[in-house]
């Protein structure tokens, strides 16, 4: 400020202009910054005198300057400068602290009690962050099904706690260390048998043609030293996210009491968050990671919740990605059980995934190209009922059957196992990238699925929200001052965007690719691929063998910020092997005496059923798995 007034001076002198300026000060003594300029200024002579009229108790001093040439006999002339009005006190801001710095702690409302506000919320706490969310659903329970880890979203569990690492390490199931890949839908010959993805099938008639490319999964974490690709029980998850933020802050969390809306209250003075039992929350920054629905969003990008275009193409600003996709899932003792990971069949218009969830489990999902709105089932997961489908009493394991006819018997084994009363159905929205948009609004920034949905396909959406809270805490945790923090939201939008988009288009792109430009691969032995996509998806195979999905796979854990954890991801699958065979058996034992059993209740359906105050919590958690 010294420096501006001494330039300022300078200026002004060099031209023979009178000076005006004001100060707003509670002292005189800041006029003395402009002394040096008035003392060191030579040429031309000129003696200048200041008379600052001020009060100590008067924040305006309204300065007279006198300029004198000596080369001139004139009297000395006045310049009076007349104090405007009182200007508005400029915002106050406060210090924020962390670890070795004074402050108070920088106070964060979060909406959304999924796996990305949770995981924002620990990672905030841990950083000495004044955290609370706000979640819709009355109590937490036991729901939902498995959620994909890759190795990327192992790498920042690790750097933000080894502990919450090693917990869920505990529950974990690696499909990356056995063979993923893409299988031929009509080809394979029914026996779950293990071959290689080489071409010699085309110069001999008896080489298997069941696998059309395999992942390099294993491959790829390798290069990084990462914890291989693998899944984990989304309540399991919730459950060691929910005690970990607990230990930090008994009360972090307030169920049944949704974020409705907000007041951005301007630079420094943070943002009022409504609530829907009608009360008002505090807090500097809101962080909306309230899922693909957000209230959040809707209020900052103009949306009304929910609310869909006639022909359901259009919802809450997403689009229908153009693909409907049943799920269900049983425990089943498959020849290749203990050798694959995960499989995605491809065929003519569809493809059908299979994943071994541990336990002797197998989730599979099944995708068409169907209209939004052809519902058959419930669109939650977990058995919910079916009174408001088009028909409650068709047995749907029956329907997926007769849509896959003519495809490998492997395929019918898996659905054929699965209890018809636990399928469940769901139509896929996800969003074009926001380049033009940025993700925060003042002091309110959106994150995870509430910005950016994804289709399923790479099993990046649960992946990129974990690095979304990484990043933003990280962020956040560079402001040493409330000033700073409208500046930090938006560079939290740069960091990410990029990234996010790329996985955004490669998500989408497999769909799509799968649906509109793959087919059963051609060969020379028989009439199953004769389209031009057969002989397309045919002379893909090496592309995609040794090119894309190699590359794919690099960008997607190149986000790493471990570093190399050299021998760990090793140590962790041995010890994991002897484990899941044991729970496997287990479970296999039992269903062969006791039979399948469909899934319990959605989390919706137990929430509204049982209710549970937020206090019990702890309660809940320590339920056993229906």
């Amino acid at each position: 400020e010294k420096e501006i007034l001494y330039r300022y001076t300078l200026f002004r002198l060099s031209r023979r202009q009178p000076i005006k300026m004001r100060f707003i000060t509670s002292s005189p003594i800041v006029l003395l910054a402009i002394l040096p300029a008035t003392t060191s200024f030579v040429t031309p002579p000129t003696r200048t005198t200041f008379t600052p009229q001020t009060s100590r108790h008067d924040a305006t001093a309204t300065t007279t300057l006198h300029a004198t040439d000596s080369s001139s006999n004139s009297e000395p002339t006045t310049t009076t400068t007349t104090p405007p009005p009182p200007a508005k006190d400029p915002p106050s801001y406060e210090l924020l602290s962390r670890p070795a710095r004074k402050g108070r702690p920088l106070k964060i409302a979060i909406a959304g009690g999924g796996v990305g506000g949770l995981t924002a919320a620990l990672t905030m706490l841990q950083s000495g962050f004044d955290v609370t969310v706000y979640e819709k659903t009355a109590a937490f329970a036991r729901f939902g099904g498995p959620i994909q880890f890759a190795s990327n979203a192992l790498s920042v569990l690790k750097a933000i706690d080894a502990r919450l690492f090693d917990r869920v390490m505990e529950k974990f199931t690696f499909t990356g260390t056995r063979a993923c890949g893409i299988k031929d839908g009509l080809r394979a010959d029914g026996s779950f048998r293990m071959t290689g993805d080489r071409l010699d099938y085309l110069w001999d008639e008896s080489a298997p043609a069941d696998w059309f490319v395999k992942f390099p999964l294993k491959e790829c974490a390798d290069v990084f030293g990462l914890p291989y690709t693998g899944v984990i029980d989304r309540p399991d998850l919730q459950e060691i996210l929910i005690e970990e933020c607990a230990a930090l802050k008994p009360d972090f969390i307030k169920n049944g009491n949704p974020v409705v809306s907000y007041v951005d209250n301007g630079p420094g003075a943070g943002v009022s968050v409504n609530l829907a039992d009608g009360t008002t929350a505090e807090a500097d920054v809101l962080v909306g990671s309230d899922g693909i629905w957000s209230a959040v969003r809707a209020q900052m990008y103009g949306e009304e919740i929910k609310k869909s275009s006639e022909d359901l193409m259009k919802r809450q600003g997403c689009s229908y990605s153009g693909y409907t996709v049943f799920a269900g899932e049983t425990v089943i003792k498959t020849a290749d059980y203990y050798e694959t990971g995960y499989k995605v069949y491809i065929g003519p218009k569809r493809y059908f995934v299979t994943s071994d969830v541990g336990d002797g489990r197998v989730q599979w999902y099944a995708f068409f190209a169907f209209p939004p709105g052809s519902k058959k089932a419930p669109s939650g997961w977990g058995g919910s009922t079916r009174d408001k489908q088009e028909d409650p009493g068709e047995n749907l394991v029956e329907y997926i059957k007769s849509l896959h006819e003519g495809w490998t018997d492997e395929i019918m084994t898996v659905l054929d196992a699965t209890p018809p009363e636990s399928v469940e159905q769901r139509d896929l929205y996800d969003r074009a990238p926001e380049l033009l948009r940025s993700w925060a609004d003042g002091n309110v920034v959106l994150m995870g699925d509430a910005v950016h949905p994804m289709m399923p396909n790479l099993g990046q959406g649960g992946c990129q929200a974990i690095e979304d809270a990484y990043v933003l805490t990280e962020t956040l945790g560079n402001c040493e001052s409330t000033e700073k923090l409208q500046g930090a939201l938006q560079s939290f939008y740069r960091k990410r965007i990029l990234r996010v988009s790329i996985v955004q288009f490669l998500s989408r792109l497999a769909s799509d690719l799968i649906i509109n430009a793959f087919d059963t691969p051609w060969s020379p032995h028989d009439n199953l691929g004769k389209s031009w996509k057969s002989y397309l998806t045919f002379f893909w195979k090496p592309l995609l063998q040794y090119a894309i999905f190699p590359g794919q796979f690099a960008y997607l854990y190149s986000y790493h910020p471990t570093g190399n954890m050299k021998d760990i991801p090793d140590k962790l699958e041995s010890k994991w092997r002897t484990e899941h065979y044991k729970s496997a058996e287990a479970a296999f034992a039992r269903v062969a005496s006791e039979g399948q059993a469909a899934a319990g209740p959605s989390f919706f359906e137990k929430a509204k059923a049982d209710p549970v105050p937020s206090d019990r919590v702890a309660t809940v958690l320590k339920a056993t798995k229906d």
